[in-house]
């Protein structure tokens, strides 16, 4: 969200930021409008003016007994009323348009980030552990799991429909081993505090996080009007909506593990067979409320963050970052970690951390009192996984896989394991 005033002021500025996502320019058609509008305005207030001078103006008359005075005064006044009813609801047309308008624009990048139109645009910045490469003919995730009889997309097919997995046994634990262990290293090692937050959220909730309403279509949604969570990120930022919060409290660091769901609308044909890409997921998501000053540290903080989890898992992953043309909507800058799969002999996306600037806390009205006494400040808010849960399971299975089928469970993981090492083939 934007103010239309720094739109009119910084006109050329804010066009070649839009352009450099592949945007035409929109400075000269916002800043109409909102001539438009302000003309309206002003024709509105002057009209107010004339009706309070002219019933004034009446009393008068009518003290004089200037009766064909009054009338004609009476008469204006009446044209008036027809005149402000009418300016008001051209005002607060005006008004809904002009928030349409700059509700569907996306964030500005940021002067660091690399100009692209897509993801062949991106640039690595970092790489971290080798590429697993086994000695035998490595099998994607899917194939691990259903050869272990515990990953059984049939059933979830009968339940749910595509994209949905049941996962039994020891891979439905190693999920919610996974999530602990990532819940108690972001709280207990990097000052995260955990949270359990509603997983249905208001429509003013999606839209202050900005998932509203240019993607109605990724989301679902409830038949009495609530949004099933696409990421806990909706939920935690909006902790911060509609108040004023001292300084001293920044930055605001939670966490969540929860379902996420989404509609995967474009997706089809894409990622078809296993767990990458499903309706339902789990996420540990992180975000970070902070002050202007402190965000980008924060970003490269909260992105080291989500890294170490993979360290401590001793899974191979680089970091990109993204350029204007695969950036999100909400976002100034955006690293990607992916993660090496040996199965597809590449690497996939696991996390995405973002610094948004002020651009959701002015959706959400979230500011914060300066300590030096000055007026309210805009948030900044940052968002990130920490990671996908899912995919990390994914992860898990091929870079720990044997030869015989098994999996090898990771160090950090054991203590979750209940004394489990090896995942083997269920018992039939």
């Amino acid at each position: 969200m934007f103010d239309i005033k720094w739109i009119r002021d910084n006109a050329d500025a804010f066009d070649a930021s839009l352009q450099r996502r592949g945007l035409a320019p929109q400075a000269a058609a916002l800043v109409a409008l909102d001539d438009k509008r302000r003309a309206t305005l002003t024709a509105l207030q002057d009209a107010q003016s004339r009706r309070n001078a002219a019933s004034k103006e009446i009393g008068k008359a009518k003290g004089a007994k200037d009766e064909a005075t009054a009338a004609r005064l009476m008469a204006e006044v009446a044209d008036l009323k027809d005149t402000i009813a009418k300016g008001e609801d051209d005002e607060r047309k005006l008004d809904a348009e002009i928030k349409a308008a700059l509700d569907v624009i996306p964030n500005l990048p940021r002067a660091d980030v690399p100009d692209g139109a897509d993801e062949t645009g991106n640039v690595e910045v970092r790489r971290v552990g080798t590429p697993v490469r086994l000695d035998f003919a490595p099998k994607q995730h899917f194939e691990i799991g259903e050869a272990l009889g515990l990953m059984d997309f049939e059933a979830a097919q009968k339940i749910s429909g595509a994209r949905f997995v049941v996962l039994k046994g020891a891979l439905a634990r190693l999920e919610r081993a996974l999530a602990s262990f990532m819940l108690d290293l972001h709280t207990s090692e990097f000052g995260y505090t955990e949270v359990n937050p509603p997983i249905l959220v208001k429509d003013q909730a999606a839209y202050g996080t900005a998932q509203l309403p240019k993607f109605a279509e990724d989301l679902f949604k409830t038949t009495n009007d609530f949004w099933l969570l696409p990421t806990a990120e909706i939920s935690l930022t909006n902790l911060v909506r509609e108040q004023i919060i001292d300084e001293a409290q920044l930055p605001m660091r939670v966490t969540a593990w929860t379902p996420c769901f989404r509609s995967e609308a474009g997706a089809a044909g894409k990622d078809t067979r296993g767990m990458i890409r499903q309706h339902q997921f789990s996420k540990v998501e992180l975000v970070s409320i902070t002050t202007p000053d402190a965000a980008l540290d924060e970003h490269e903080r909260m992105t080291a963050c989500a890294e170490e989890v993979l360290k401590r898992l001793g899974l191979p992953f680089r970091t990109i970052v993204l350029c204007t043309g695969d950036m999100g909507f909400a976002s100034q800058k955006t690293y990607d970690i992916e993660v090496w799969l040996p199965g597809q002999n590449a690497y996939r996306e696991i996390s995405s951390c973002s610094v948004c600037g002020d651009f959701q806390a002015r959706r959400m009205d979230a500011r914060f009192r300066p300590k030096d006494g000055g007026k309210p400040v805009y948030v900044h808010t940052l968002n990130g996984s920490g990671l996908a849960v899912g995919r990390t399971l994914i992860a898990v299975l091929e870079n720990y896989q044997q030869a015989d089928g098994t999996v090898i469970i990771p160090d950090a993981l054991k203590p979750y394991m209940g004394g489990l090492t090896k995942i083997t083939a269920a018992k039939t």
